[in-house]
């Protein structure tokens, strides 16, 4: 084409043009190749663009998954974080229960004791309810059949009164903290006479 033969709106595409790059500009005769380039670079793009969609999904899940790890951590935490403290006071509760179990009965109706021997009951009491109002409880044992999860079997005690496999004794409550165990309940355990 001559300059002459030019129109003015080729001579605006022509200064719309003006700096693009020549291997970007489309030539006569090449526009089934560029066309065909163009396929593919469009195909990749699109591959790209779903591989690019597949790693967000994977983000947003991977993300999503830690959330809720991360939420049920804060959940054990709140709800386990007196176990230390839990486990450290059962020695004292212990103790109280062994006090009040030594009491013998002539101190218990003396009439000089009783103010005090009340006063040791309401201490148990006391410390009972603070337990259940954490979630901390004792573990049943005599007649139930051993459970590794909750007893340790401590020895073993003749009996026929018993089946095999019961507990007969308790030397040590148990106690559990929601639903961990906190401490196993020492205990006694029938087998057959010999």
């Amino acid at each position: 084409m001559s300059d002459d033969d030019k129109r003015p709106q080729d001579e605006a595409v022509e200064k719309e043009l003006e700096g693009v790059p020549e291997h970007m500009l489309d030539k006569e005769g090449e526009g089934e190749e560029a066309g065909e380039g163009l396929a593919e670079a469009l195909a990749a793009l699109k591959a790209d663009l779903d591989a690019a969609r597949q790693e967000v999904l994977y983000a947003k899940a991977d993300t999503q998954n830690v959330r809720r790890r991360l939420e049920k951590d804060i959940q054990d935490a709140r709800a386990y974080a007196a176990t230390g403290f839990a486990r450290d006071i059962l020695s004292v509760a212990d103790n109280l229960a062994r006090a009040l179990d030594a009491l013998p009965v002539e101190v218990r109706e003396d009439e000089k004791m009783k103010g005090f021997v009340t006063g040791i009951e309401a201490t148990q009491r006391e410390l009972e309810k603070v337990f259940g109002q954490h979630g901390v409880t004792r573990i049943a044992s005599v007649g139930l059949p051993l459970d590794p999860n909750q007893h340790q079997a401590m020895l073993e005690i003749p009996t026929a009164e018993h089946e095999p496999g019961t507990v007969v004794q308790e030397m040590m409550a148990g106690y559990m903290i929601k639903d961990r165990l906190l401490r196993p309940a020492m205990v006694g355990v029938a087998k057959k006479p010999d």
